[in-house]
């Protein structure tokens, strides 16, 4: 909270200050970390064909600004002050885009509404709507009105689409998801970690990606009973001191910590904790098997594309109903969920034992990123033709 509220004092005097008159911007607007990272093909794109634009990104919160304010796309990252009129009128002012991305789900009124009235070309991308929203509720009428503002809207699936139509708003496009541009991206990029590759030692491994404590309440058992000649990579969502020592004190297989790895022979170990953040997509590559973590709490599972665009099989918890890529892939089999230690056991023990079964359901996962691509160049098409700037 401290962060949310001291992170918005010196927006607008960073804003004058990296901004002039004279410039032209385009303004991209994500919630959090997920959508930065979402909405991250779109605005490569974006800048790659505007090369005179500065290019301002936004963020809500502190988990997304923290991590990506020193992002190299972007000329000028901040948070976005609250949705009053006042400061929208002012941002309006100091910015002036030409073009407005807001990513996935984030609709704040009264910076739409000064955006209409200033004739900037607004856009919804990668956006997904659900029918318990404001939108499609009787009582909505205001919530409606700020998607009046939307120049075009760029959606995920076909209810979305309806749901808009439901609403009288046509200018709709089923691009999909730009998180698989994004993700088919990665394995094209250098994920060498020395470190890492030090600690695989040519064995199998298994990468266990934003655990929440559920989670590991039941990968520590099995990490402790495992008989199979494997090691183990935790990356935890949380980071606390507190947190991370009590998940190690819960391994009885030697175990180490990222910040403590400096100097010690990492082969001799049999668990890597990451006790820092950033790392995990390429510490994904390194990985045999994944474990996506979050799938015992609410509101369910961490990103699976990540280790997917990898070609590697995926466990999860049982939430992950929320998320239609992992429903997907548990359909298409390429990802197993499981709900409890027994059900851990018996398909970790099967995955580590075959690696037949290890190749077809990985195959089935990067096989699935493959032939999501393309929202990016969807929406990028659109843009070029019907914006002027």
């Amino acid at each position: 909270m401290k962060l949310f509220v001291e992170g918005r004092k010196d927006v607008f005097t960073i804003l004058s200050q990296k901004i002039s008159p004279t410039d032209k911007t385009i303004w991209f607007h994500a919630a959090s970390l997920g959508e930065y990272e979402q909405g991250l093909p779109v605005i490569e794109k974006v800048k790659a064909t505007y090369p005179t634009h500065k290019i301002i990104v936004t963020f809500f919160s502190p988990s997304g600004y923290e991590v990506r304010k020193n992002n190299t796309v972007a000329d000028v990252t901040v948070y976005l002050p609250l949705d009053t009129k006042k400061n929208a009128k002012k941002f309006i002012a100091l910015t002036q885009p030409d073009l407005v991305f807001f990513i996935k789900y984030e609709f704040w009124p009264n910076y739409l509404k000064e955006l209409k009235s200033n004739n900037i070309k607004t856009f919804l991308i990668s956006g997904i709507l659900r029918e318990n929203q404001a939108f499609f509720k009787w009582y909505g009428g205001f919530y409606r009105k700020a998607l009046n503002t939307f120049t075009y809207f760029f959606v995920q699936n076909e209810q979305s689409k309806k749901l808009l139509a439901s609403i009288g708003k046509n200018s709709v496009a089923i691009s999909g998801d730009t998180r698989f541009d994004r993700v088919a991206a990665i394995v094209e990029k250098d994920n060498r970690l020395e470190f890492v590759s030090n600690f695989k030692n040519d064995q199998l491994t298994v990468v266990i990606g934003s655990s929440w404590p559920k989670d590991e309440l039941l990968l520590t058992q099995y990490i402790n009973t495992n008989k199979h000649a494997a090691k183990f990579i935790i990356a935890p969502h949380n980071i606390k001191p507190e947190q991370i020592n009590e998940l190690k004190t819960g391994l009885t297989r030697k175990t180490i910590l990222f910040s403590e790895h400096e100097g010690k022979d990492l082969t001799d170990y049999d668990v890597l904790i990451i006790d820092t953040i950033g790392i995990l997509t390429k510490i994904y590559s390194y990985a045999d098997i994944a474990y996506v973590g979050g799938g015992f709490g609410n509101p369910g599972i961490h990103n699976i594309l990540e280790p997917a665009t990898f070609g590697i099989p995926i466990l999860i918890g049982p939430n992950y109903s929320h998320f239609a890529e992992a429903t997907a892939l548990i359909n298409l089999d390429g990802a197993t969920t499981i709900s409890n230690l027994a059900e851990l056991t018996i398909k970790m023990d099967e995955l580590l034992r075959d690696e037949l079964l290890r190749f077809e359901k990985g195959h089935i996962c990067s096989t699935f990123i493959g032939m999501n691509q393309g929202a990016t160049q969807i929406i990028m098409n659109y843009v070029k033709q019907s914006a002027t700037i």
